[in-house]
């Protein structure tokens, strides 16, 4: 009889108290995800779970270092279903490499970014997609704003504003998810990439100086990232929710009088009314009470590898 798999668990939460940049929801976004995961069986044991918060201290403290280096602990053992929150600032950074067209990495941003900068998608992605353990898998939900490639994962799935989604490849012949190269899981639409949107540059020291770059509408469905040659021949498991695309920002809201992440809150509310829903459903659910509170901002999907979104949601 095999043994079930070990869960493990890591919740970031970053209010920037004090600072000018001061949010109001993070802490309370892991105090929930906290109670979320226990309800689905995660266990509170420090063994199994690592809480970071900026009202705590010592290793707890989201340092960029301590955030790196509970990143590495969580994907360090074989057999092993991680998940991953984060919620607090998302920005943006050059792109050392070249290799982005809008010239940026989108970054998130520990409580000391002023001295010590920010952590670059590509740095966490060797963090928790690249040195993730074999036999393992990673959920994660990043309630930030830029957040569409955090983690840069090979895939992105999004939506258009009624819920339709492409689940095709648009650029690859032959890499699909499911169906025919035109199939659409309801009605239909034109998929246009049009261009880069808006971006905001946000380095160590200048982190809310913005700068326009030439705007447009991404497109919806699914697309290989920019880094795809990159990433895609790990195959690893893992999935991302994220709280915008790249060219967005994620909104503090405030629900029945506590001060919450947009995205977190939407996300709990799908699993408070659809228990057992699949990865599809749970994005478009995501978005939909999202725009019924009036939040403009579109989650979305990321993959590291290719499978049916049609099947259940595994965290």
């Amino acid at each position: 009889m095999s043994r079930p798999m070990r869960r493990k668990s890591l919740l970031i939460g970053i209010n920037y108290t004090g600072s000018q940049h001061a949010l109001r929801g993070c802490l309370q976004d892991v105090q929930n995800v906290a109670e979320f995961l226990s309800y689905r069986g995660y266990s509170n044991d420090p063994r199994s779970q690592v809480i970071l918060r900026d009202d705590r201290s010592g290793p707890y403290y989201p340092t960029g270092h301590n955030i790196l280096a509970a990143m590495d602990w969580l994907v360090s053992e074989p057999g092993t279903t991680c998940f991953l929150h984060y919620s607090g600032h998302g920005g943006q950074v050059r792109d050392p490499d070249g290799d982005r067209s809008s010239g940026f990495d989108s970054t998130i941003v520990p409580v000391d970014y002023e001295t010590r900068g920010q952590i670059d998608s590509d740095t966490l992605h060797r963090h928790i997609v690249s040195a993730l353990a074999p036999q393992s898998t990673l959920f994660v939900v990043f309630d930030c704003c830029h957040s569409g490639s955090a983690i840069e994962l090979p895939f992105v799935y999004r939506s258009d504003a009624d819920g339709n989604v492409n689940l095709m490849d648009n650029v690859k012949q032959g890499m699909h998810l499911v169906g025919a190269a035109t199939h659409l899981i309801q009605g239909g639409f034109n998929v246009n990439k049009v261009g880069e949107a808006k971006q905001l540059i946000a380095g160590a020291t200048s982190f809310f100086r913005g700068l326009t770059h030439s705007s447009g509408r991404q497109e919806a469905g699914l697309n290989p990232e920019e880094f795809e040659e990159d990433w895609v021949s790990e195959r690893k498991m893992v999935t991302m929710f994220s709280g915008c695309r790249d060219d967005q920002t994620s909104a503090d809201a405030s629900i029945s009088g506590a001060n919450v992440g947009a995205m977190s809150w939407a996300f709990l509310e799908v699993m408070k009314r659809q228990p057992n829903p699949t990865y599809l459903a749970t994005l478009q659910m995501t978005r939909q009470i999202l725009g019924e509170s009036k939040y403009q901002q579109v989650p979305q999907l990321s993959v590291g590898v290719q499978f049916d979104l049609n099947s259940p949601l595994i965290i």
